[in-house]
């Protein structure tokens, strides 16, 4: 088992020369298999399967090379050499993704070896980022700070992820499969949406448990996650998985790639007759060799030990100062500081969603500055969130302003987290060769007509989340406003959606009417927004509660009436 090196960063997870060994060896095979592909010997059928468990995937105009960051976790080091990365082999910038992963889009295949191997020099890689296997577990982003949290989500997502690495039963599942695991008592990992999803509790005695909610998933057909066990014990967390698991392997469809996944399985078979091969499968893993060893995961969790953090007063005089002097950045404080467990200390979101700019994109020199403002306001560590932001979790509330100061300097200021402004986009029809319709410049047109702070705060809580196409890699059914691009005989067109709720409330949005072009559909968002605004009950009733009570009668009739 790993131990922490002398001089590392308590909160990341640590490679040993295990570890090591292994990510390099993988980059060694795949070198010589690039090295087959552009010669000849390989031909593109043969290499895409082989790409594909390596992260790269073959989009629209170039490559595109996916970088795991497990649990969305990793370090000022790790983020400065994806920087580089992006100035030595792509344009300059990464896209951080709804997984908590980056993204590259213009990569060269040739380049790719030299890529992973720069990535592996500080314990990185793309190792399972495609293909039909466990993916990159993703948690709750203000994991290990939020004050509401009850089990450290960290723990078990790198136990998932050293258990899954490669695992040769999971390697060629009849398709991808997610897990996501929430910890504290507010969702922020959306884990009824995710093939597994976990919540990490807490019995009366104190000891940690989870509830497993199964085939859940967006996409062609959308499926809310089913409760399937309400409390398995730590030392049968991976047992109970590999049941789940092993079920799904042996009756998953191969034959139809539109019926492989989890959900359709747990669909077609009926919930209690896929618990009821789960329970039989569980009972024959259950023992010693399955057990999860509790000194294991007392290992683990030292890697997730709290960083050293001062004995602070509870509140900061210095921040209410602040915050009385600026009134910009007394709404960056309301909108993108969360409350810490640690008195003193706060959680900052740094938007990655600029009035006019791309959902999730950050500069090669943004990244830079972000690294440099992790290392000094919070322990070299950081945060990829799946809703395409980055957080810093430990930062003094003393010193919120000068962070705020040092983000606004670089565009990295805005004040929008979980507001209309914050909206998730996939790349859409600008990089991938699946999508309908570009979702890029609709979120950009989105995002400008909703510029203004105060209008935002006035709005309140409202998720835009935007997917070039039926695979719903923007989330679109669960946005309190959906979008989701579609193709009418070669022209784009975008269908809205309304009632989304990614949370442990989980719904799927409705279709509002018949689709709109961009253009209408700027303007209908705008409608929806103004039709909830004149009925909302106060400004409390967010605009799902206000939906939930008026029906989607009023916004159909503001949308469509002229039609």
């Amino acid at each position: 088992m790993n131990h922490i090196a002398p001089g590392a960063r308590a909160g990341i997870y640590h490679y040993d020369e295990i570890d090591r060994r292994f990510v390099g060896e993988r980059v060694e095979q795949f070198r010589k298999q690039v090295e087959r592909r552009l010669s000849g010997e390989l031909t593109e059928e043969e290499f895409k399967p082989i790409r594909l468990m390596n992260g790269l995937y073959l989009q629209l105009h170039a490559y595109m090379l996916r970088i795991a960051v497990p649990y969305g976790v990793m370090s000022a080091v790790q983020l400065r050499k994806l920087a580089e990365i992006g100035r030595t082999y792509d344009k300059g910038y990464g896209h951080f993704t709804t997984r908590q992963n980056l993204q590259y889009n213009w990569i060269k295949l040739e380049d790719t070896p030299a890529i992973l191997n720069a990535l592996a020099d500080v314990d990185m890689h793309a190792l399972q980022t495609s293909g039909n296997c466990v993916r990159n577990v993703t948690t709750d982003q203000f994991v290990g700070a939020a004050k509401d949290e009850v089990v450290d989500g960290r723990v078990y997502a790198e136990i998932l992820r050293q258990w899954t690495s490669l695992h040769p039963e999971f390697t060629y599942l009849p398709r991808k499969f997610k897990i996501a695991i929430s910890g504290a008592v507010s969702d922020r990992a959306a884990v009824r949406v995710h093939d597994v999803g976990l919540l990490a509790r807490r019995n009366e005695a104190g000891e940690a448990g989870f509830t497993f909610y199964v085939g859940g998933g967006l996409g062609r057909s959308p499926f809310i996650g089913k409760l399937v066990r309400e409390w398995v014990a730590e030392e049968d967390f991976v047992a109970y998985l590999e049941a789940i698991l092993r079920v799904y392997n042996q009756y998953g469809r191969r034959d139809n790639i539109y019926k492989a996944r989890i959900k359709i399985l747990v669909h077609e078979l009926g919930l209690e007759k896929f618990k009821a091969e789960v329970e039989e499968e569980f009972a024959r893993l259950r023992g010693p060799k399955y057990r999860l060893d509790p000194a294991i995961v007392a290992e683990i969790r030292t890697h997730f030990a709290p960083p050293p953090f001062e004995d602070l007063p509870e509140t900061s005089s210095a921040l209410e100062r602040a915050k009385a002097e600026n009134p910009a950045f007394a709404n960056w404080v309301a909108v993108n500081v969360a409350e810490h467990k640690a008195p003193g200390y706060a959680i900052a979101t740094i938007s990655l969603k600029p009035p006019g700019g791309i959902p999730g994109d950050a500069t090669c020199d943004q990244m830079d500055v972000i690294a440099d403002l992790a290392e000094q306001y919070s322990f070299g560590e950081l945060r990829v969130s799946h809703v395409q932001n980055i957080v810093l979790a430990h930062v003094k509330q003393d010193e919120l302003y000068a962070l705020w100061q040092k983000l606004d300097a670089v565009n990295l200021g805005t004040a929008n987290a979980g507001l209309i402004g914050d909206i998730i986009a996939c790349p859409g029809l600008d990089y991938c060769a699946l999508a309908n319709a570009r979702a890029i410049p609709l979120a950009q047109a989105i995002s400008a007509r909703f510029a203004d702070p105060l209008r935002q705060r006035t709005i309140g809580e409202l998720g835009i989340k935007i997917s070039g196409c039926i695979n719903a890699c923007g989330h679109h059914h669960v946005g309190a406003i959906g979008i989701l691009g579609v193709d009418k005989k070669g022209t784009e067109f975008y269908q809205i959606t309304v009632g989304g709720d990614p949370t442990l409330t989980t719904a799927i949005g409705d279709i509002l009417g018949p689709a709109v072009t961009e253009h209408e559909a700027v303007d209908a968002i705008e409608a929806i927004v103004e039709v909830y605004l004149a009925n909302r009950t106060g400004e409390s009733e967010r605009f799902l509660d206000t939906l939930a009570r008026v029906g989607h009668g009023p916004f159909k009739e503001r949308i469509y009436a002229a039609d």
